[in-house]
């Protein structure tokens, strides 16, 4: 048997967690098999990698070896995929010949990409949507996705744990979803105030909205009673039925029957951002990428004239900031 990569990632997983059943488990095997593929491994190398007893597993002098050599290979190995992950996707000094867009969902990612396919017939372009912002960052970080268009708290961007570069698409003001004949619907701005006994039903995600939603509630002068998160389409069930008024974004097309009001004097805001890294092929490309998202943004939001109109007291809302900013308002949070 020649040893192979995923062998040292065995040795390695058996190091780490101390146990064969653990590293089973981490690893998807069951234990026997574990049990099986280490022995041939060992038999490869000449003698045992570990003492095994009741205590667990512990490496020998020769696993401690291979452990020493696993280390410095495994992150090689990795970093070269990663980086040519990156350029698989490389073209012409304007353009690529693969897109690969990672979302939280929402209309901005599919009007960027109809534009994108227009501009750029024969492009490959791929999407992926999470619910988490953590989960498409490592993404584009590990060279799986070359863009990640995600949504976070009006006064943030997503950590700088990533060392991704971030632009910000539109910042608006968090709305109010609700049945068409509440009477909360009537004008166009709901004060939050007068919100103090409902219950309420937001999207799933990661971040600080919970808190920040929280936050804008007692300088309300009340607790919110519990969020419940849900996808969107338990989030509209919830309000069709009365349980809940839910908390959406402006784009978000209310189903018949339903219709959203923006929250007065915006306390909760929502900012989409479009992220890349920072030494990949993207980085050349993320200014015309920028452009389009900030494109399908606008008309979208232009599908909703009551807020666009209602926007016109909050410049520092919309996108229109972001569209004079597209290369100088880019944030690298390496």
């Amino acid at each position: 048997m020649n040893l192979e990569l995923r062998h040292l990632k065995v040795v390695c997983a058996i190091a780490e967690t101390g146990s064969v059943t653990k590293a089973a488990s981490q690893l998807g095997l069951a234990q026997p098999a574990l049990t099986a593929q280490l022995q041939r491994i060992e038999r490869t190398l000449g003698g045992p990698l570990f003492e095994r007893d009741r205590r667990g597993a512990r490496p020998t002098a020769l696993g401690e070896l291979v452990l020493s050599r696993a280390r410095v290979l495994l992150p090689a190995m990795k970093g070269l995929q990663d980086e040519a992950a990156r350029l698989a996707g490389a073209g012409s000094d304007d353009t690529m010949s693969r897109y690969r867009i990672g979302s939280i969902g929402g209309p901005v990612v599919g009007g960027m990409v109809h534009r994108l396919s227009e501009s750029q017939p024969d492009a490959q372009i791929s999407t992926h949507a999470s619910y988490y912002v953590d989960e498409l960052c490592n993404m584009v970080l590990a060279g799986k996705l070359d863009y990640a268009q995600v949504g976070v708290c009006g006064d943030a961007i997503p950590s700088a744990d990533y060392g991704l570069v971030w632009q910000t698409i539109a910042i608006d003001a968090v709305c109010v979803l609700m049945p068409e004949d509440s009477r909360f619907a009537k004008g166009d701005e709901i004060d939050l105030a007068e919100l103090a006994d409902e219950q309420w039903a937001a999207g799933t995600g990661d971040g600080c909205f919970g808190d920040c939603f929280a936050a804008a509630c007692a300088r309300a002068g009340f607790t919110q009673k519990r969020l419940l998160e849900t996808d969107i389409r338990g989030v509209v069930d919830m309000v069709e039925s009365g349980l809940a008024l839910g908390l959406c974004q402006p784009t978000f097309r209310p189903p018949a029957g339903l219709t959203h009001r923006p929250l007065a004097g915006a306390p909760v805001r929502w900012r989409q951002v479009l992220g890349w890294h920072p030494d990949s092929p993207a980085a050349r490309i993320a200014p015309r990428l920028s452009e389009m998202a900030i494109e399908a943004y606008q008309e979208v939001v232009a599908r909703n004239p009551m807020y666009v109109e209602w926007m016109r007291a909050f410049p520092h809302l919309g996108g229109a900031q972001a569209a004079a900013g597209v290369g100088e308002e880019a944030v690298s949070t390496s």
